[in-house]
Parts: structure tokens; C-alpha cells; sequence
């Protein structure tokens, strides 16, 4: 019997596990078509979603940037009809709407990503079939544009792309959680996430600024009306605290509202003017050139200089931005009515290396350290090309550029008794878990000015707005000290006729000073281009509203 099947009982063991091993196999190797179909209907998916990115805030703890819940929307087309694409329209981009009314391969398309509530309400609405709606979180800037240029923005996927988002990406970003999506066989998409898998265990950091958000709208609102009255391109406006170098309020225009992805494409409006743009700073650089003077010893507060409506220097003509002359004048004076012939005599008194080490000295054309990005560092040639009429052109703030924060940083020394610091906008930065890791602090570059001189320039600039050229920016319930700027704009290496940067840069009270500011109107249109008419009175409506608003305290002209 045993013969008739193989002479062993093994044989019938093996064949049985042989037909066992086939079916097995053939049925997964070739599954029935209707368990096939079945099979595409019931699927998981795992889908990256952005998840709670890390707060910025402002010195006083008011949150200048958080993340939000918000919807998207996505299609799986194993279930989409394209035929219902044009329904959409009006609530998604045509590129959009001219993809999904095709045939989409896969299982998984975006629709829209963290959509405000009424496009998600539109959408809902729809109820078509095959659009799905998942949680995620958005980046929301609550007040808009304030304070746009400094906070920056972040990408769709939330990945900072400019300002505080973008330098201290690294503390403020959460990676994605991981949704899972399971489907069943109606088409219903079930999250079966476990809620620690979204995002990591552990939360982002959080940055601190030194910006007053008070002071902040002042600044931005009467920035813009400013360049509205004269027509021009853009502004900036610097204020810091000089015993610290914090920077209080930092304004760029034209301005964007980070909440609206449309604005990030305009370059024009995303750039910092104050730290991204250079321009020739005119009369608002003579302080500077005046402490390099005195400090080198070329010169005495008590000298006097003839001052005639034009000079030759070399292969050039320096002349009087007020087309008269001034006669005699003494050095205040020279300062006060910011005279170009006489503060052309005083520049070349200082030998060119001197003059160019002593502008380095005071932070020009070079990295200042502030905790931003795309900051520029300013143009200033090497002695070696100071040839001709240049010595004399640096020494009216023309032949050298730089931004409003180097500026404003310079006049921050005067204001101070002559030290130059560091400036910082950033207060402090902490971890996930609240222990700080990053802390802005008073930093010292050099001591650049002498106590006496410092306080020599402050009396002068004072002077300046009580009778002078910046009497426009006077107050009578507070000192300032300032001083007014009107530089021609080179093009190609040629000044263009008509175009202008009007500005004015002081401090306030002047005998022991809370703020510096720099305010720039850049190109301004409407007729008037002199910084005492149009830089200078933006800054006392500035001032006027800071001393409405109890931002400093009642501060008399000291005799």
C-alpha cells in the first residue's frame, strides 16, 4: 500500500503543503479583481502637518507672533471627479483649478493649505466628493504689519524665510507631526493620529525683542504719512536707547502685511530699508566728521573759517546747499547753519587714512551685529581712492553710503558721551523648556568721543534746533539735539537732478538723553527736499505723540 502512494507517508505530507503554498501564493501574486478594488478603497496615508511654531514677543510680553489652528484641504483623486473643478472656482487659484479638472495620478493632492475661515467655509460648503479637510497650524502676526521688516515671514510649511523667523529659526520651529489617514470603502477619512505623535514632545522656544510696540505704531503711522505728504519712495526710521544701544522702534516703507502670502513677492516692499539699504547721508554725517576732527586735534571749538557760497577742491566745486554765503564763521556756527564750505575746510585738515580709519572707528562700513539678516555694511572707498574733490565730498556726507542703523548707532555715541555699543534688538531668547540661551545686552565697540567733546557736539546740535537749520523738530516742553541732512541720490556714479534723501537725526532730552532717532525720506516728489521741511517735522510729530502717550517725562530746555 505504502508503495502505491511512494513508498512513504512523507510524500503525502509534502504534497499537501505544496497545494497549501501554491494558493497562498497565487492569491497574493494574483488577489481577486474585487478584493483588488476593495483593497484601493481602504487605505492609510501619513500626511505632514505644520505644528506649533514658537512665540515672539515684545519688551513688554505682547505677542507679536504665534501660531494658530487653521484648515486645509487636500483631494484624493481615487475618489474626485474632475468634472467638478469649475465649481471652485472663485475660491482657488486657476492653477489650481486647472489641475484638479484633469485626471491626477496617486492617492494624495493638496487643494489648499491653512486657508482663512471663509475660503474654508466656502469650500465645506461644496460638500463634493473626494476634498478632505485636516488640522493644521498657520503663522499669525495679530498686528498686521507693524513691525513687519524686523519679524520677517515663513514659508507655507512654516520655516522662517526673513527677519527674527529666519535668524532664529532653530529655536522657533516645530517639525511636522505626522497625521495618519486611514479611509474606509464609503470614502470617509478617519485621523487615527495618537496625539503624541503630533510634532515632537517637547515645544518650540521663544525670542524676546527690545521693540516698545507703543512707540512702534507711533513711528509707522507717522512714517507713512510722512512719505504720503512729499510723495516720496521710501523712509526708515531708527530710535534706540543710547545708554544701551536696544533698539526701541525700527520702521521700513513701503510696508507688507506678513499675513498675506500675495505681499511676499514684492521685493520693494519686504526689504528692511533700515538696515538692507545704503544711501549718502548728507549734513546729518557733519557731527561725525566734526568729533573726528576735534578728536585728532585738526581743529578748535573756538576757530573760526570763511565760509564763502563756493570753494574749488582739487578737480571739484564745493557749495552752499542754501545758494548765499555765510562770511565768517565759527565752528558751532559751521555746524548750526550747516554750512558745506566750512565743514569742507575742516575735513581736509584731517589727512585722508586718518579721516577713513576714524569713520571706520565709529562702526561705518562695517558688520554692526545686530541679531538680523540681510544687514548691509555700507560703502566707503579706501583712502587710496580718495583723490580730488572725495576727502571733501566724505567730509559733507557725500562719496559714502550707509543704512539708517549705522547712522542712527553713530549719533547714539554723541548722545551718550561718546561710546559707541553694539546695538541689539533681540532682549532674549529661551529653549523648550524656559532656560534662557541668548540674552541682549549694553556692548561696548570703543570709545570714539571724549566726554568733553561728546558733550561739546550735544551743546551744538541743541543750538542747532533752537536756531538753526533744525528748528523745524523743536518742541517747547523738551531739548532736543539734532541735526538736519539733504543728500543728492547717485545713480551710475552721477547725482540726478532732482532727486533727493531728506532726513534728520536727534536725541531727546538733550542734557541726559532717553532716545536717539533717525528719520530718512527717501526721494521725496512734491517740491520740498530739505530735511529741516520734510525729515525734521515728521520727528517732532513723533516726539509730540511719545510725550502725549506718557512715553517720557516732561523735560524743560534747561536754560
Amino acid at each position: 500500500m505504502l508503495k502505491r502512494f511512494g513508498g512513504s507517508p512523507w510524500f503525502l505530507v509534502f504534497l499537501f503543503f505544496a497545494v497549501l503554498f501554491w494558493r497562498v501564493a497565487s492569491l497574493q501574486l494574483f488577489p481577486d479583481p474585487r478584493v483588488e478594488k476593495q483593497s484601493r478603497r481602504q487605505y492609510w496615508s501619513r500626511v505632514p502637518v505644520s505644528t506649533n511654531r514658537g512665540f515672539i514677543y515684545d519688551a513688554d510680553g505682547n505677542a507679536l507672533a504665534l501660531s494658530v489652528p487653521s484648515s486645509s484641504f487636500f483631494l484624493d483623486p481615487a475618489f474626485w471627479n474632475p468634472s467638478d473643478g469649475p465649481k471652485l472656482q472663485g475660491i482657488l487659484p486657476e492653477s489650481i483649478i486647472a489641475a484638479i479638472s484633469a485626471q491626477i495620478p496617486g492617492r494624495f493632492f493638496w487643494l489648499a493649505r491653512k486657508v482663512d475661515r471663509g475660503t474654508a467655509e466656502k469650500i465645506r460648503s461644496l460638500n463634493l466628493k473626494g476634498i478632505y479637510e485636516i488640522s493644521e497650524k498657520k503663522r499669525l502676526y495679530p498686528n498686521k504689519s507693524l513691525l513687519s521688516h524686523v519679524l520677517g515671514f515663513c514659508d507655507v510649511d512654516d520655516k522662517g524665510l526673513a527677519g527674527i523667523e529666519l535668524v532664529w529659526d532653530k529655536i522657533l520651529f516645530s517639525p511636522p507631526g505626522i497625521k495618519v489617514l486611514a479611509k474606509g470603502s464609503s470614502g470617509r477619512t478617519l485621523d487615527i493620529s495618537r496625539q503624541s505623535n503630533e510634532g515632537l514632545s517637547f515645544g518650540p522656544g521663544s525670542v524676546r525683542l527690545t521693540v516698545d510696540s507703543r512707540i512702534q505704531f507711533i513711528v509707522e503711522k507717522r512714517l507713512e504719512e510722512g512719505v504720503a505728504e512729499h510723495g516720496a519712495k521710501w523712509g526708515s526710521i531708527v530710535c534706540i536707547d543710547p545708554e544701551t544701544g536696544a533698539i526701541v522702534s525700527m520702521a521700513s516703507w513701503p510696508s507688507f502685511d506678513p499675513n498675506v502670502r500675495e505681499n511676499l513677492t514684492y521685493l520693494k516692499r519686504i526689504t528692511n530699508n533700515s538696515t538692507g539699504r545704503t544711501y549718502e547721508p548728507g549734513s546729518t554725517f557733519k557731527p561725525i566728521v566734526l568729533g573726528i576732527a576735534m578728536e585728532k586735534g585738526c581743529v578748535g571749538g573756538s576757530e573760526t573759517f570763511n565760509c564763502p557760497y563756493r570753494i574749488k577742491v582739487a578737480d571739484g566745486h564745493i557749495s552752499e546747499a542754501s545758494n548765499r554765503s555765510y562770511g565768517r564763521l565759527s565752528v558751532p556756527e559751521i555746524l548750526i547753519k550747516s554750512s558745506n564750505t566750512g565743514m569742507a575746510q575742516i575735513g581736509m585738515r584731517v589727512k585722508p587714512f586718518d579721516m577713513y580709519n576714524g569713520v571706520r572707528e565709529w562702526g561705518f562700513s562695517k558688520p554692526l551685529g545686530i541679531e538680523l539678516n540681510g544687514v548691509e555694511d555700507g560703502l566707503l572707498a579706501t583712502p587710496e581712492q580718495w583723490r580730488g574733490v572725495v576727502p571733501s565730498n566724505i567730509s559733507i556726507g557725500q562719496g559714502l553710503a550707509v543704512t539708517p542703523l549705522h547712522l542712527a548707532n553713530a549719533m547714539a555715541a554723541i548722545a551718550n558721551g561718546g561710546f559707541l555699543l553694539r546695538p541689539y534688538i533681540v532682549s532674549e531668547v529661551r529653549d523648550s523648556s524656559g532656560r534662557m540661551i541668548y540674552k541682549g545686552e549694553r556692548t561696548l565697540v570703543r570709545e570714539v568721543l571724549s566726554p568733553k567733546t561728546a558733550s561739546w557736539l550735544s551743546s551744538v546740535m541743541k543750538e542747532s534746533v533752537k536756531s538753526g537749520t533744525g528748528k523745524t523738530a523743536g518742541l517747547p516742553y523738551v531739548s532736543i539735539a539734532g541735526k538736519t541732512g539733504t543728500a543728492q541720490v547717485a545713480e551710475k556714479g552721477e547725482y540726478k537732478k532732482g532727486k533727493w534723501v531728506s532726513s534728520f537725526a536727534g536725541f531727546w532730552p538733550a542734557e541726559k538723553p532717553d532716545y536717539v532717532m533717525l528719520v530718512v525720506i527717501g526721494e521725496p516728489s512734491k517740491g520740498k527736499y530739505y530735511g529741516g521741511d520734510v525729515a525734521a517735522p515728521v520727528f517732532r510729530r513723533i516726539v509730540e505723540d511719545m510725550f502725549q502717550s506718557g512715553l517720557f517725562a516732561d523735560s524743560g530746555w534747561g536754560g
